[in-house]
């Protein structure tokens, strides 16, 4: 079958709606005024999805909505930024999720209606739709209720197809970060965790506090190619038993929400082109640090162009 998708995305779907400034809500029906107001596409898969699309890839995403105006609303906006949404399933008997996000420019409390979220299951995923991409990407791995326990079935399906896949699980609501998550990696090409995720996941055979640097290196032994998002100190990768490090741009932050998933977008288009490690993980780290230009996950990420213009002189490969 023909590959005319470069990176089939698979995960949650649901809009955000961030409100900005530098205030805390009060019970007691204290009202109090916030400086913005945003409602935009938001899931971590979804913004990596659209930051795939931004930078040049062909992108197909797969998540789950309800039959509603925020349903509408999702699938409006991926296709808005040019992602591939004819295998997104609409389900009436649900309601579609939405987060809620407090932002303060470098720090965001989140409130997070399920919904449809963790509501996709696996017969409803297209083995066609997969058979006709390069890439599978998952985000949001422990929203995904009812798919989780078929990731590791899905996984290796996508590489009998002959398509490589990567993963960044997100933050687990429940604390456990369990779930399945070995079985997962061990059909995981490329793993994309911040350092609190990162800290938890290796927590569970390592119970003594690991830095990001130790951290990374007990899951590199166990993962192809890791990348590890340190925020403003930018980011860590390891491949092969060869590390790279980049850092963050110095931009002003508007809202950090996405950046993290637009960090994921720019590594995997660079390794999808091949390039090296260390070129791969400069872009992610350019990507992620533009995306806070704006409110929201999808309105400040960048062009191809525009995050060429960051990076150290080199020839693209």
């Amino acid at each position: 079958m023909q590959q005319d998708i470069d990176v089939l995305v698979i995960g949650e779907l649901n809009p955000d709606l961030i409100l900005s400034g530098d205030v805390a809500p009060v019970f007691g029906q204290v009202e109090k005024f916030i400086d913005d107001a945003t409602l935009t596409l938001g899931s971590s898969s979804a913004i990596c999805a659209c930051g795939m699309a931004r930078l040049g890839l062909r992108v197909a995403f797969i998540g789950k909505v309800g039959d509603d105006m925020l349903g509408r609303f999702c699938i409006s906006q991926l296709i808005a930024h040019n992602v591939d949404s004819t295998s997104v399933v609409i389900d009436p008997s649900v309601k579609t999720g939405l987060g809620v996000i407090l932002s303060r420019g470098v720090d965001r409390a989140i409130l997070t209606y399920s919904g449809s979220i963790g509501a996709l299951r696996y017969p409803e995923i297209s083995t066609r739709k997969i058979a006709q991409a390069r890439h599978l990407h998952m985000g949001g791995y422990f929203l995904l209720d009812q798919l989780r326990p078929d990731v590791p079935k899905l996984f290796e399906l996508s590489h009998r197809l002959g398509l490589s896949v990567s993963l960044d699980t997100n933050y687990d609501p429940t604390e456990q970060w369990d779930g399945g998550l070995d079985a997962a990696l061990q059909h995981t090409d490329i793993f994309l965790p911040n350092e609190a995720e990162l800290r938890a996941i290796t927590a569970r055979d390592h119970p003594e506090p690991q830095d990001a640097e130790t951290g990374s290196v007990i899951l590199a032994g166990r993962i192809p190619t890791l990348a590890v998002k340190l925020g403003q100190q930018g980011a860590i990768a390891h491949c092969q038993g060869h590390t790279e490090r980049a850092q963050a741009l110095a931009v002003e932050v508007k809202d950090t929400t996405g950046a993290g998933d637009t960090f994921d977008a720019g590594f995997i288009f660079g390794q999808l082109k091949g390039w090296s490690l260390r070129r791969s993980l400069q872009l992610a780290c350019v990507c992620g640090s533009l995306s806070t230009r704006a409110a929201g996950g999808v309105d400040g990420q960048p062009t191809l162009a525009e995050a060429l213009a960051w990076l150290e002189p080199e020839s693209e490969q």
